[in-house]
């Protein structure tokens, strides 16, 4: 573990912040070997100044920072640094990623990542959407990431945990200092499906600043982020800023035209956030993206065989039409016989019998899609 001392070391020089550290690691590829160049070499990197060259020669690990890592060690927390596998590849593409995140739990290595903030004063509609929305997300393998604030970050970490599936959360404070305290069970159970994160020393306080920059890790962590109520000045609308900035999709879930606390979505939407009525509407925009990256996987593993999916022989016409109606991607048979403009009622049947075909496959939450066949 002496190994992390360097990181920790280079992260408390004065001078050095998130964006020169990357630029440092991109230069030398590790912080020790940014503690062994040469002066002239480290004025080379942009930003380095002779000052901060004087800081990092005359660098010594502070006791706080020692007792930090030596918590760490006791308490059993991981620490992922930049160059460690297990680091969040979304991440990484963010101009200012923090050099390492203490880890509660455990990272999943999928980009699936869909953040859902929103307000900490919900009401009971933004609640109950939040949750159907997360729960059918996560059943579909997405992890769903938000900050473990009340209101709707609570209900999206805890509409994926009905959804078995994955969630994770950031906080805005050290893993050793829960905020919300009351969230500290919700805390643990995160821990147990996914992870908790954070970029701070483990008993960092919430101070207000801290949640604005760690805002950055939600949307930088995530393919696409969701907002869920929010008045004109709420702190989501930041996470969203981000997003964009980052290159990353943003949603907005519409309210009350009447309510304060959709003016913030409703003002999203009118400047080209996508409107989410239903899971469809987020899948319809990362799809792409995750097929993208599903296909680079492909080409990695050339001895594996492209998935082939046959269609059955002697198909009725009405079974033929929600056969050719589906696809690779799940898509919730509402939405589907929408498309196909079918009854709900006979849909159903005939999704089961082609079910027991071994032709359709059924994920929880009612989610169809073809059945691969390698």
């Amino acid at each position: 573990m002496k190994t992390l001392f360097p990181w920790f070391a280079l992260k408390g020089v004065s001078g050095i912040g998130n964006h020169l550290f990357k630029r440092l690691l991109d230069r030398f590829r590790s912080p020790s070997l940014v503690f062994e160049a040469s002066q002239e070499d480290l004025l080379q990197v942009n930003g380095i100044t002779p000052r901060i060259v004087a800081a990092i020669k005359a660098h010594k690990i502070p006791e706080p920072v020692k007792k930090d890592f030596d918590l760490v060690m006791k308490k059993g927390y991981q620490i992922v640094t930049m160059s460690d596998p297990a680091y969040p590849s979304l991440l990484l593409q963010i101009p200012d990623p923090p050099p390492f995140l203490y880890v509660y739990g455990n990272l999943c290595k999928s980009i699936k990542n869909i953040a859902v903030v929103g307000s900490r004063n919900a009401t009971s509609y933004g609640i109950s959407i939040t949750k159907r929305l997360c729960e059918e997300l996560a059943a579909i393998d997405f992890t769903i990431v938000s900050g473990m604030a009340i209101g709707i970050d609570t209900a999206a970490h805890t509409g994926a945990l009905i959804g078995k599936g994955k969630t994770m959360a950031v906080l805005g404070s050290g893993l050793e200092r829960v905020y919300p305290h009351k969230n500290l069970k919700l805390f643990h159970k995160i821990a147990e499906k996914g992870a908790v994160i954070s970029e701070f020393p483990l008993l960092e306080a919430p101070e207000p600043h801290n949640f604005p920059i760690r805002n950055r890790i939600i949307s930088g962590i995530s393919l696409g982020t969701v907002i869920v109520e929010a008045t004109q000045k709420s702190g989501s609308l930041i996470t969203a800023r981000l997003a964009a900035e980052q290159g990353r999709e943003v949603f907005a879930v519409p309210g009350n035209i009447n309510s304060f606390k959709s003016i913030g979505t409703h003002s999203l939407i009118k400047q080209g956030a996508k409107l989410v009525e239903n899971t469809q509407d987020i899948l319809e925009e990362l799809s792409p993206l995750i097929t993208d990256d599903s296909l680079n996987n492909k080409i990695k593993r050339k001895d594996k065989p492209e998935d082939k999916t046959d269609k059955p022989l002697s198909l009725s016409s009405e079974e033929s039409l929600v056969f050719t109606g589906l696809g690779h991607y799940p898509v919730h048979i509402d939405d589907l016989a929408r498309k196909i403009s079918m009854e709900p009622g006979k849909l159903s049947g005939i999704l089961l019998k082609l079910e027991v075909q071994g032709a359709v496959h059924q994920a929880p939450g009612k989610f169809f899609s073809l059945e691969t066949n390698d």
